[in-house]
């Protein structure tokens, strides 16, 4: 496991959030700042941590309500534009104006915000399986399961349950695979049993009535132009579609690169050996230009 140690900030309202931060090297590179999903936490990116830790310099927050993150006093307040304030905050207090975006899912959305709001913050992009327009059948799975966890007597168990709602996106995964990533996702409560590890109240403002609206992201994808940056797609994805995936990458001016990683759904792990040397690559466009 890549070291790392644990920080924490204070939210513009008043929570105390948490962040992992794994060295890097003393080259000067831009950190990755590493943004993760709905219902993910820092331990998400361990992964690409594994792999970059050390060469490159990654700051994994969790967003409020979520890991060692407080819980929100107002369940309405976990939404992207709380989250980009919450980020914000802690790019000042670390004193970072530059960085790698890497935006899974939800964080590829806050990462949408940070170029249509703060555009000379980005030295590059990855929105892994995001885009300005989702898809109803994603967007109705994921409200279906999220908020609804249950807890499990072991970690097999857990691992268990999390093959059975999530086979069709991982469906090459074996157990050991499905244990690495419950241990990601779940924690041991001080009851003794394995819990889903995010406030289940986050679901609250994806319940409300035309929520399903929300903004219309497709003009920030002009600010990724001349901004090295990657699109990773899911080949199974149920929430970006091809067809988004591509008109992304016209709407980017030429900058972006779409890279489909096979036999699996919403989103990538980042260690998919497509994920991998699309990562790579997009560093070394950072790098080098």
């Amino acid at each position: 496991m890549s070291n790392f140690t644990d920080g924490y900030w204070w939210s513009p309202d008043g929570l105390r959030l948490h962040y992992r931060d794994y060295d890097g090297g003393s080259d000067g590179r831009p950190p990755l700042l590493c943004l993760p999903g709905l219902t993910r936490n820092a331990r998400d990116f361990e992964p690409l941590a594994q792999r970059l830790a050390g060469e490159w310099r990654l700051i994994c927050p969790e967003m409020r309500g979520r890991g060692e993150s407080a819980q929100a006093k107002d369940p309405m307040t976990y939404v992207p534009f709380n989250y980009l304030q919450d980020i914000s905050r802690l790019l000042g207090d670390l004193a970072i104006t530059r960085f790698v975006a890497v935006g899974t899912s939800l964080g590829g959305f806050i990462t949408m915000l940070i170029a249509a709001t703060h555009r000379e913050w980005l030295a590059g992009a990855l929105l892994n399986d995001i885009g300005p327009t989702l898809e109803q059948a994603g967007l109705a799975r994921i409200r279906a399961q999220v908020g609804t966890g249950q807890s499990h007597p072991s970690w097999v168990h857990a691992a268990r349950a999390l093959e059975e709602a999530n086979r069709d996106i991982y469906p090459a995964y074996g157990l050991e695979q499905w244990l690495a990533m419950a241990k990601r996702l779940y924690r041991l409560n001080s009851g003794g049993r394995i819990v889903l590890d995010y406030d289940m109240r986050i679901a609250e403002p994806l319940r409300v009535a035309g929520a399903e609206g929300g903004v219309d992201m497709w003009p920030a994808m002009a600010a990724f132009c001349g901004i090295p940056a990657l699109i990773l797609r899911g080949e199974r994805s149920d929430i970006l579609s091809v067809e988004t995936a591509e008109r992304m990458v016209r709407d980017m001016g030429g900058g972006a690169e779409l890279v489909t990683v096979k036999n699996v759904g919403h989103a990538p792990v980042l260690d998919e050996p497509e994920a991998a040397r699309a990562i790579d690559q997009l560093l070394a466009r950072v790098l080098h230009g």
